[in-house]
């Protein structure tokens, strides 16, 4: 790469702030535009000392190269500026496929449990050796002669197809984006059309029939890793209690160890079954791996604790039915003696009704469902649906609440109350969090 300023646009997306902290602490020269609004992204990038200022054609300039993050189209003024300057612009996606080759590059697709895999294996393969890695929660980290790099491919609008990874890990295929896929066998062909692209492994969860279905070119293996006995990696007697999760590995009959993780929810224990595989392929000793899963303290907005009172707050990016069932699962596994409180934010018009049955159902796995007004995003701004037609079909409570009145909540005690979804829910939580200090 040749000397130039990056300069991103859109800087604080979460994909965007962690490429933007890698080229940083690869000696690159980079800054940023954005909206004003404070982001959780940010802290990051102003700690490394990265200007962010706000949108404006004023920042572009001649020896710039820039990196447009996938929300932003020709009308930005600062695109336009950039066509006009004749510079060269780079998609986020193709920017990272221009650092991944220099490394070992292993990629985290799928539906659910992207950000979360891709956190535990850099966290696995950092203690183990050097370690480059880009996570969906901002998170991103540089080292220029690094043996790794583990990224996040995400799905949405086909944007991993930039990438040609060696390894790809992918943890389940479900239909998350009706905004953008058609059905879900339009979600299977862009993961068919992924794997397709990879060069030395592809890993896929075995108990999952979509993902059964892919294959790979230029006789590049699959393995399976799952619970059932036809995985290649399969995980036997896994015993779950408050601390967390262990259980055994077994690789084609021969056992490779008992593995011990402080996480909770059976998806964690799929997870680390994929980093284990992953390790193994690449002949790191399976206690090495044990020994770096066991410090593992996962990723931002992925089941995030506090206690505040005799209250337990959990904050997740939840906003899929599988995602609210496995985030339920975790809780009811480490506080099984609890009443769990939902607040569930639905995220776009667009999978609040194409998945309304689902949410419904999920959701009923808590002792008690609240509800936020339908959060929209840029493309979509208003739909046919609503969060009280969520709610209609909640047997457990379904109440919509504003950010005025707290007050059903503040009628819980000893209990846990989890802050769901991709938009910005957080609000409701710290607004919750200051009636409760002050009661308390």
């Amino acid at each position: 790469m040749e000397i130039t300023i990056y300069h991103f646009v859109g800087i604080k997306g979460t994909g965007m702030s962690a490429l933007a902290l890698i080229l940083h602490d690869l000696g690159y020269q980079v800054e940023g535009s954005d909206i004003d609004k404070h982001t959780f992204t940010q802290e990051g990038l102003e700690q490394a000392g990265i200007k962010i200022t706000p949108f404006s054609s004023d920042n572009i300039h001649p020896q710039m190269t820039i990196i447009a993050g996938n929300a932003f189209g020709a009308d930005n003024s600062e695109l336009k500026r950039a066509h006009e300057l004749g510079l060269t612009i780079l998609s986020y996606p193709e920017m990272v496929e221009q650092l991944i080759q220099h490394y070992t590059s292993i990629g985290v697709a799928g539906a659910h449990g992207k950000t979360s895999t891709t956190g535990l294996l850099a966290h696995v393969l950092s203690g183990i050796d050097k370690t480059s890695y880009l996570i969906g929660d901002g998170t991103g980290k540089g080292i220029k002669d690094s043996k790794f790099f583990v990224f996040e491919a995400d799905e949405y609008r086909r944007h991993f197809l930039a990438y040609h990874p060696d390894y790809l890990i992918i943890t389940n295929i479900d239909f998350d984006h009706p905004d953008y896929f058609k059905d879900f066998d339009d979600v299977v062909a862009a993961f068919q059309t992924e794997a397709n692209q990879v060069k030395k492994a592809l890993f896929v969860w075995g108990d999952d029939q979509a993902l059964q279905q892919l294959s790979t070119q230029n006789e590049v293996p699959i393995y399976y890793y799952g619970l059932s006995d036809q995985n290649d990696f399969q995980a036997i007697n896994i015993e779950r209690n408050t601390q967390g999760s262990s259980f055994e590995v077994l690789h084609h009959g021969q056992t490779l160890g008992r593995f011990t993780i402080p996480l909770f929810g059976e998806h964690n224990v799929l997870n680390s079954l994929a980093v284990i595989g992953i390790s193994y392929l690449e002949k790191i000793k399976p206690e090495l791996t044990q020994q770096e899963l066991s410090t593992f303290n996962g990723v931002k907005r992925r089941y995030s604790e506090k206690q505040i009172g005799d209250m337990i707050l959990i904050d997740d990016y939840a906003h899929h039915p599988s995602e609210i069932k496995a985030t339920l699962d975790a809780a009811r596994q480490q506080y099984p003696d609890k009443q769990l409180i939902a607040v569930f934010q639905p995220h776009t018009y667009s999978r609040t009704k194409a998945l309304l049955n689902g949410f419904a159902q999920s959701l009923d796995l808590a002792d008690q469902v609240y509800l936020t007004n339908i959060f929209g995003s840029i493309r979509e701004q208003q739909g046919q649906i609503s969060s009280a037609d969520l709610g209609n079909k909640i047997v457990h409570g379904g109440q919509v609440i504003t950010l005025d009145d707290l007050s059903p909540l503040l009628q819980y005690h000893n209990g846990v109350i989890i802050f769901m979804g991709a938009g910005d829910v957080q609000k409701y939580e710290v607004a919750y969090q200051q009636k409760l200090l002050a009661k308390n």
